[in-house]
């Protein structure tokens, strides 16, 4: 997968939210946007996913453009903000549910996906039980299950202790092992560093590249 953001610029109310965002994004690598609440990471991604319309310029998706072509990029996974999930239904239960509308993953993937991030897929617990970081597990093995070609993660570190961020850490290590493009939004430095290709800082939506990490 290839990604090519040109001109990218948003105004909401009067106010510039993405201001000329131009860059290129491809496969097998992790994109590191560093900024503050509010600077314009979650923004980007929510462009890219086809969830607001840019004011001027365009994202192409392997040569389609959103807004045009595609409607969103066909193979995503994404963790944007606060999980989002039915209360009064099981983990599990949730994710069979999101499953069934592509109709490509099996309750053995959403299974195997629980169970990477830490959840038992036989607890029983309705959602409204969960604590935040057992919701942020459910959020990012949501993301996860259908193996997809992009992952946009919103500061999946959120809520997390020290065992859940490595975890997190280890799994998108393994995302980024198959090929997929990660884009990871984060105000922790440190942690960019270390699992970063890329990393942009975002200051008042501009995004400007100031260090090539390890990516290791």
């Amino acid at each position: 997968m290839k990604i090519k953001i040109t001109n990218l610029c948003k105004e909401i109310h009067g106010s510039i939210v993405l201001r000329d965002v131009s860059m290129t994004l491809e496969s097998g690598m992790v994109y590191g946007l560093l900024g503050k609440n509010g600077s314009g990471k979650t923004m980007l991604m929510r462009a890219i996913c086809g969830l607001i319309q840019p004011t001027s310029g365009a994202i192409e998706i392997d040569g389609k453009r959103i807004g045009k072509d595609l409607s969103f990029p066909q193979s995503m996974g994404m963790l944007l903000e606060t999980p989002a999930f039915l209360s009064e239904k099981t983990g599990y239960d949730n994710l069979r549910l999101l499953a069934s509308i592509r109709g490509e993953t099996g309750s053995c993937r959403v299974k195997a996906a629980l169970g990477r991030v830490g959840l038992d897929p036989g607890d029983a617990r309705k959602v409204k039980k969960y604590s935040l970081g057992m919701r942020q597990r459910l959020g990012i093995a949501c993301a996860i299950m259908e193996q997809p070609a992009l992952l946009l993660l919103d500061e999946p570190f959120n809520s997390l202790d020290e065992s859940g961020c490595l975890l997190v850490q280890e799994i998108i290590r393994e995302q980024r092992g198959r090929g997929c493009l990660i884009l990871l939004a984060c105000h922790d430095r440190s942690e960019l560093e270390t699992l970063s290709d890329c990393i942009y800082q975002v200051v008042d939506g501009r995004f400007s590249l100031v260090r090539k990490g390890v990516g290791s």
